[in-house]
């Protein structure tokens, strides 16, 4: 059986994972901030700066492949710690990388092991958080998403603007020893799904994995749910400069109101859901997403705070979707194998990023005055993708362990 733990050990698990979890989720947002200071200081195009932003998702999501084979072999908090030491030090590489070549490489290592990270980090929230407050959890990690968002950035582009672009990667693997002296005190040992049994071969766990048709349906709707999303969130800041007409410089407030407002509306959903039904309010809040996905790609023009207030929503509603989503999809893996089953989902979430922005991308243009064409387009493939998951994911079953 996995430890039980007191309110407090609970309280203190969760802030943890979500320090963690800012680590990784401020490393990956912070790349595409630094997009002209980095093209400035290598010389290289948009297109090479595009590889730099790639390869870490689709490094992440053949992580999550590889990591699927062998993470359900290991006790879950000496795996965690060392793939969040691993991704400090890919990190640090990224800051002190010389050429391009190097950091294109260390990009691909920082999102090979923080890819695994963010795996661990759901997998122990499905281990040690019981069924009915698994979707307040997965409220209290999504919050690291916020704080990255509202705090992280504005601070990261700050240190970058004043010193160097190196130094927001320092400061983002300085806070990995942080972390790692809280989560050595209070992470707990998991070892519950530990068998003395030994498998047939290194993908047995995998396969084991696929040959549950559950699992196959949860993995289809993790899909759904970050294509929706990663068509249209890539292009909003190219879309509000060039076509809204949005100033660079005020281009902070849609990070500063649209974070402030997720780090309050996050844990609220996550117990909402968990009062109200899961599947029930995740289908409320992905009607309700609908709206700002149409909004932001189809507004012609529009003062700061009218834009403003429109993707604050879209912040709130689309990521809103994945607080319930995540409770749902940890829920839907056998527990013997959840480990296996996070880092195949993991692998799912990268690639369906990646895809996403890579469709996105040969769906517009830009036109001579460098305006984008056929943002529009791209809000009616994220629309459609996410009606599927509303209609998909009442086919998944939870496990209440």
């Amino acid at each position: 059986m996995h430890p039980t733990l007191t309110p407090k050990r609970e309280r203190y698990l969760l802030l943890t994972l979500a320090g963690m979890q800012f680590s990784h989720i401020l490393d990956f947002m912070i790349m595409m901030p630094l997009g002209p200071i980095l093209m400035h200081e290598f010389s290289i195009t948009t297109h090479e700066f595009g590889f730099l932003v790639a390869s870490y998702s689709f490094s992440a999501a053949f992580a999550g492949l590889l990591a699927a084979t062998f993470v359900d072999k290991f006790e879950r908090k000496r795996l965690l710690l060392t793939v969040f030491a691993l991704f400090g030090l890919a990190t640090l590489a990224c800051g002190l990388s010389p050429t391009y070549t190097t950091l294109l490489i260390a990009r691909g290592l920082a999102g090979a092991f923080g890819g695994v990270m963010g795996a661990m980090v759901q997998t122990l929230v499905g281990d040690l958080i019981p069924f009915e407050r698994r979707a307040t959890a997965s409220g209290v990690i999504s919050a690291s998403f916020s704080l990255s968002t509202v705090a992280g950035v504005p601070l990261s582009l700050w240190l970058a603007n004043h010193f160097q672009w190196r130094a927001p990667f320092i400061l983002i693997a300085a806070t990995t020893v942080l972390f790692m002296i809280v989560a050595l005190r209070h992470l707990p040992d998991v070892r519950h799904h530990l068998s003395a049994a030994k498998r047939a071969h290194p993908f047995s766990a995998m396969f084991e994995v696929l040959r549950d048709a559950n699992h196959l349906r949860a993995l289809g709707f993790t899909m759904l749910i970050l294509f929706s999303g990663f068509t249209v969130i890539p292009y909003i800041t190219v879309y509000a400069v060039a076509n809204i007409g949005i100033a660079q410089h005020d281009i902070f407030y849609v990070y500063l109101v649209g974070g402030a407002a997720t780090l309050v509306t996050s844990r609220a959903i996550g117990r909402w859901a968990d009062k109200r039904g899961k599947i029930k309010i995740y289908r409320m809040i992905a009607i309700a997403a609908t709206v700002p996905l149409f909004a932001v790609t189809h507004i012609q023009s529009a003062p700061l705070w009218l834009w403003v207030s429109c993707t604050t929503v879209f912040f709130v509603l689309v990521s809103g979707r994945m607080i319930p989503a995540m409770a749902i999809i940890t829920s839907a893996a056998q527990p013997k194998l959840r480990g296996t089953f996070m880092s195949l989902n993991s692998a799912m979430q990268q690639l369906a990023s990646g895809l996403a922005a890579m469709l996105a991308g040969f769906i517009t243009t830009q036109s001579p005055t460098g305006q984008l064409i056929g943002y529009d387009k791209v809000g009616y493939v994220a629309i459609t993708a996410n009606i599927l998951a509303i209609a998909f994911v009442a086919r998944i079953t939870m496990h209440q362990k």
